[in-house]
């Protein structure tokens, strides 16, 4: 008896009924992670469409049923239905006809089977008809998911061969959601192929490894990527076991995980190394500018709400969490703004200029130094300054 999918909250949605009848019906299957995702149980974020319709086909049949849809990966064979509950990417069936590692060329195929070869993971490439709920399983990927085991489809080393990149989408999947022991062939051909990792854009390897670091718990996937080699090719300043230890603060703190901070982790506190990390991987300006601040780390501060008012509190908590130091004094407690303008100085007589300037600084000082008093012993501290000042 073949396998259904679930009844979730998604496969109920009338925009998705309305889709498929504007595909047709046998023209359309859902596949990939929102199958996979529903078979656990766990919440659906991306919606996949397989159709063996051509996209110009796809498209005139959305545009026949007034669905708005975009063309985002038309030489790929992708169209995106813009759904009132969410984008949905619809793709034509594939095969590749040729790879290099870092792109393919695909021809157009009616072939379902051919469609999932051509796919990383045997979990992944699950399709289940949108009428029946049926589950179509060509590569054993529902006893694949149901022993939590993450394994490329056929021939590991062909299919990293075809996108090198999959060597980091396996070890990410292995920690979302691998067991234990891993695979043995699908590890020994990330540990041979390693080295290609070298060949890809440092923004997609970036891109990636971050994505692996944002999981729940990355920390033993991240270590024996170490002792396999990978690592080595991604990240080679880094120091596994400093990511266990952060994680492990983070739960204990009850603070969620955070890719840029466990990047940050696995560096040492050297500002000009974290800022050339941070350009190979293509981060943002603000991620470069935070994972340099946490690694300007030196110890555990003394006060943790003054280092949360200096650096802002995102950027406090990684330096706290990183060296080890207490964050209990940021709970439920917000950074306050300095209840004291410089226009309130000239009023009480002191020229606009540097003077202004250094009695602020002097005022802010004393009323971070007393843990953030009121306005009454802000205004104490300001008279207390005007009195030390020459000629008062």
């Amino acid at each position: 008896m073949a396998e259904l999918l679930p009844q979730a909250d998604w496969t109920g949605r009338e925009d998705l009924a309305a889709l498929m009848r504007a595909l047709g019906a046998g023209n359309a299957r859902y596949v990939g992670g929102a199958v996979r995702d529903t078979l656990l149980g766990i919440p659906v974020k991306d919606i996949d469409v397989a159709t063996p319709l051509r996209p110009e086909a796809v498209i005139a049949r959305l545009n026949d049923a007034h669905i708005h849809n975009v063309p985002t990966g038309i030489a790929h064979g992708t169209v995106t239905a813009v759904l009132p509950g969410g984008p949905v990417e619809i793709t034509t069936l594939r095969h590749d006809v040729s790879t290099d590692g870092r792109r393919a060329t695909v021809s157009f195929s009616a072939d379902w089977r051919d469609d999932a070869a051509r796919r990383d993971f045997t979990i992944n490439a699950l399709y289940a008809d949108p009428d029946s709920h049926e589950i179509f399983d060509w590569f054993g990927g529902l006893d694949d998911l149901a022993a939590r085991k993450v394994r490329f489809i056929g021939d590991a080393h062909q299919r990293i061969r075809e996108d090198h990149l999959r060597i980091l989408r396996y070890f990410r999947f292995q920690a979302r959601f691998g067991s234990q022991p891993a695979d043995a062939r699908s590890e020994a051909a990330c540990q041979e192929l390693a080295a290609t990792l070298k060949g890809l854009s440092r923004e997609r390897v970036g891109m990636e490894f971050l994505n692996l670091l944002g999981l729940a718990d990355p920390a033993p996937t991240v270590a024996r990527m170490a002792e396999l080699g990978v690592l080595g090719e991604v990240l080679p300043e880094a120091a596994p076991a400093a990511l266990a230890e952060l994680t492990a603060r983070e739960r204990a703190g009850g603070v969620a995980p955070d890719p840029v901070r466990r990047l940050a982790a696995l560096l040492p506190a050297d500002v000009p190394l974290a800022e050339q990390v941070a350009a190979r991987f293509r981060l943002s300006s603000a991620q470069k500018k935070r994972l340099a601040t946490a690694a300007a780390r030196t110890g555990e501060p003394a006060d943790p709400r003054a280092l949360a008012y200096r650096l802002g509190r995102e950027q406090a908590l990684d330096r706290l969490l990183l060296t080890g130091a207490d964050i209990a004094p940021l709970a439920d407690w917000n950074v306050p703004p300095f209840p004291l303008k410089g226009g309130e100085i000239v009023a009480r007589g002191v020229s606009a200029g540097p003077d202004v300037a250094r009695i602020l600084r002097r005022v802010e000082e004393g009323w971070i130094a007393e843990g953030f008093p009121d306005r009454a012993r802000v205004e104490a501290l300001l008279d207390a300054e005007l009195d030390t000042r020459p000629g008062d």
